[in-house]
């Protein structure tokens, strides 16, 4: 059975009645509304006269009524069907104001509150997470504290579809600005989200749930600083709502980085977007004093976390054998990553992790970074040039390189960082394994000076102790340096 069956329209053959469509749709009115009172009657005590019958009906739905759900599931996101006078996004808007205007959320809610089925709890959270799509029934929705609450509870689910559909509706709701902080106040006020979350990205194996997820604590970090540093702070786990055989039955101690970091490592080899997510979440925690000291105080001073972002750059990301324009392609997660890394190297630098003799390869690859922008810069220079007319050539420049201007800022800090700390004996390591040579080293030069003059005058005189040929042809490429020193 197909999981969401297309759904029905009305025919003139079938339907008598001229004003049965909704709105400019295909769809029928009579049989929508007569869906909905089936979802009233699933629910209903007086559904059944035994118990064990009601309990039945709850648990498991009947192949008809769980194609009949379904259609209007896919009603509730079909952008396809086309009148003749509406765009594409009125179609899906018609059928969302039926269902808002026949109290589909508060026909929800009574499911939310009522039914043990899984299955029909997916559903119906899908179809409000549809309707959430538009500005007013989203605020309405935002507005209702009980449905919000209930909404809230299902974070604890054991129930992965559900919890994918409830991610993706707070998600939704998230992304509106006219109601996004209702949800943040919300979640602030409610110890259990921080646990159900964190039980999620720590135990899931699940990749777009845990994609999702991310998306949605990423969104709250990102809205509400306040918000970020209570789950910072937060390491004992409080209530985590109903009881379920997936869900930590014992109080647990929960901590954001672990968490944040056992996800990544779920969806680094899938999710592209995903690993996306959980660095920008890193980062973002890095942007105040407490999460990078959650980071680097870790019981292992910060080493996983460190292991696991060296490796992604040293041996996933903008490879050797990648093509330049890869940089474009994974500016965003590198700018994250490197980000992370920096502010840990700032603050560790005497951990035994972050030694210089163990992170030469780090330094290579940063330097590969600077090559391959260069690379890509000059290409997509020249060919804007080209292709696009003359007014629109320096604004398209501009757009293009600003993140790559992010990227580069952030690699010449850590870069720089590191130079200034490598003695002869890393020097020399690194010259032998091919990770430092005359064209590498002039690249990262290009790229530092002027603003990083100091970083690069000491590494240039541990390199006069290692290799005073390659120093005195760097000074020669570089006048600057040879005048000051």
């Amino acid at each position: 059975m197909d999981r969401n069956p297309s759904p029905p329209s009305s025919d003139a053959e079938d339907e008598q009645a001229a004003g049965d469509s909704i709105g400019n749709t295909v769809y029928s009115k009579h049989w929508l509304f007569s869906i909905l009172t089936k979802l009233i009657e699933v629910i209903s005590p007086e559904k059944s006269d035994s118990n064990s019958n009601r309990e039945e009906v709850q648990t498991e739905l009947d192949e008809e009524m769980e194609n009949d759900i379904c259609k209007m599931w896919d009603m509730s996101m079909d952008e396809l069907v086309l009148s003749a006078e509406d765009p594409l996004s009125r179609v899906r808007l018609d059928v969302a104001l039926f269902l808002q205007e026949f109290n589909a959320p508060d026909i929800f809610m009574g499911v939310f509150a009522k039914s043990k089925c899984p299955r029909l709890i997916e559903i119906c959270v899908g179809i409000l997470g549809n309707m959430a799509c538009f500005q007013d029934i989203c605020m309405s929705v935002s507005k209702d504290d009980n449905l919000g609450q209930i909404l809230l509870q299902h974070l604890c689910d054991s129930d992965s579809p559900t919890l994918l559909e409830t991610s993706r509706l707070l998600l939704t709701c998230l992304s509106q600005a006219e109601v996004a902080n209702i949800w943040v106040e919300r979640i602030r006020e409610n110890p259990s989200v921080y646990d159900c979350v964190c039980f999620i990205m720590s135990s899931s194996t699940n990749v777009e749930l845990l994609v999702k997820v991310g998306e949605v604590v990423d969104k709250l970090f990102d809205l509400d600083e306040e918000l970020m540093l209570k789950w910072i702070k937060n390491g004992s786990c409080q209530s985590v709502g109903q009881s379920t055989d997936d869900s930590p039955e014992e109080h647990t101690d929960f901590k954001i980085v672990p968490c944040v970091l056992e996800a990544a490592k779920q969806v680094c080899s899938d999710n592209p977007e995903g690993l996306d997510v959980y660095m920008h979440i890193l980062q973002l925690l890095t942007t105040v004093d407490e999460g990078i000291q959650a980071i680097v105080q870790s019981p292992d001073g910060g080493k996983e976390t460190w292991t696991l972002l060296y490796g992604l750059v040293c041996h996933e990301l903008c490879q050797p054998d990648d093509p330049p324009i890869i940089i474009q392609e994974q500016k965003s997660v590198l700018a994250s990553i490197l980000s992370v890394l920096s502010a840990m190297f700032a603050s560790q630098i005497q951990q035994e992790y972050v030694k210089m003799r163990k992170n030469m390869p780090l330094i290579g690859s940063l330097i590969r970074i600077l090559q391959n922008m260069e690379d890509c810069g000059k290409r997509s220079f020249d060919n804007s040039k080209k292709s696009q007319p003359e007014e629109t050539k320096k604004l398209g420049t501009v757009e293009e390189d600003f993140h790559l201007k992010i990227l580069k800022d952030i690699c010449c800090e850590l870069l720089s960082n590191m130079l200034q700390e490598l003695t002869k004996e890393n020097i020399l390591e690194g010259l032998n394994q091919g990770y430092l040579n005359e064209q590498k080293c002039s690249c990262a030069f290009q790229n530092l000076l002027p603003l990083y003059f100091t970083s690069v005058e000491s590494f240039l005189e541990a390199l006069r102790e290692a290799d005073q040929t390659l120093a005195d042809s760097l000074e020669k490429r570089f006048p600057s340096l040879r005048l000051q020193t």
